[in-house]
């Protein structure tokens, strides 16, 4: 994956105020060449993630929780790929999509396409300053931020959610960034599964905020508003990760449309 000069080495020098913690650097094959990622040595508290949303963007670095507790330990034992990563900029996401479907769904049933762009919400993207939106929209940092503190109540998916900083630009960028390897059953080059991600931050202003061994948690900003744009954006998730619809409680795009988008702030997505 091509990237950006890392700050994590620096990071004692930048100006953050972290909690204790150490960087990662352990991959697959060994050490990686530089820190993937910095990882607080213990539980992240409400307002931690925003207040590092505040600065350390500015530095190069976007803060994500990982879960630490889910029985897989943290992310030093997650088997992480870097060098496997392609750049999620060299892909399509449609193309990408269609692909998986064509995998995943049923052979007489064609690709429905995306979510029409009219009626996507027009949530700002991360290169929107400066550019107000057609639609207005809440605001995908603050949406993030709420969905971030509701996972620390202890009633959420993540056992032992962890404050990390990863050198990434985009939020859609970070699975990959770390080389993460969640969705190996599915797809192991995680930049194709990134290109998705930064269509999401378009059009639906998702940001990545949780990552475990193999689930992801987005917040979303713009969340489908009626059940024809939840079904039609269901086929997107049935395509980004069948293991939603075929191992979930919802196994119809209808059903998961209705319970698990309609007006939803966050997704969830679980790799077998």
């Amino acid at each position: 994956m091509a990237t950006l000069p890392n700050p994590l080495p620096r990071l004692a020098s930048l100006g953050l105020h972290l909690p204790p913690g150490a960087l990662v650097d352990a991959t697959d094959d060994g050490p990686w060449h530089e820190p993937l990622l910095w990882l607080a040595d213990g539980p992240a508290a409400p307002g931690d993630w925003a207040a590092l949303r505040r600065t350390a963007p500015a530095l190069g670095l976007l803060p994500v929780l990982l879960d630490v507790g889910a029985g897989h330990g943290g992310p030093e034992l997650w088997e992480l790929m870097p060098a496997e990563m392609s750049y999620p900029g060299d892909h399509d996401a449609e193309e990408v999509l269609e692909e998986f479907w064509d995998e995943c769904a049923q052979e007489d049933v064609d690709w429905p396409g995306l979510v029409p762009t009219e009626h996507a919400h027009s949530a700002p993207g991360p290169e929107d300053v400066g550019h107000a939106p057609e639609v207005p929209a809440t605001d995908p940092e603050s949406v993030a931020s709420g969905v971030v503190d509701s996972l620390l109540d202890g009633s959420g998916p993540f056992k032992d959610p962890r404050l990390a900083l990863v050198p990434a630009r985009r939020s859609a960028d970070i699975p990959t960034a770390i080389g993460w390897m969640g969705p190996a059953n599915h797809e192991n080059d995680t930049g194709r599964l990134s290109a998705v991600l930064r269509s999401w931050e378009d059009r639906f202003g998702i940001r990545t905020v949780a990552l475990g061994f193999d689930t992801l948690l987005v917040s979303v900003a713009a969340p489908p508003t009626t059940l024809a744009e939840a079904e039609a954006l269901a086929a997107e998730h049935f395509a980004f990760c069948p293991d939603n619809i075929w191992q979930g409680s919802d196994t119809t795009l209808r059903a998961y449309a209705e319970n698990q988008l309609l007006g939803q702030p966050a997704w969830h997505f679980w790799w077998d």
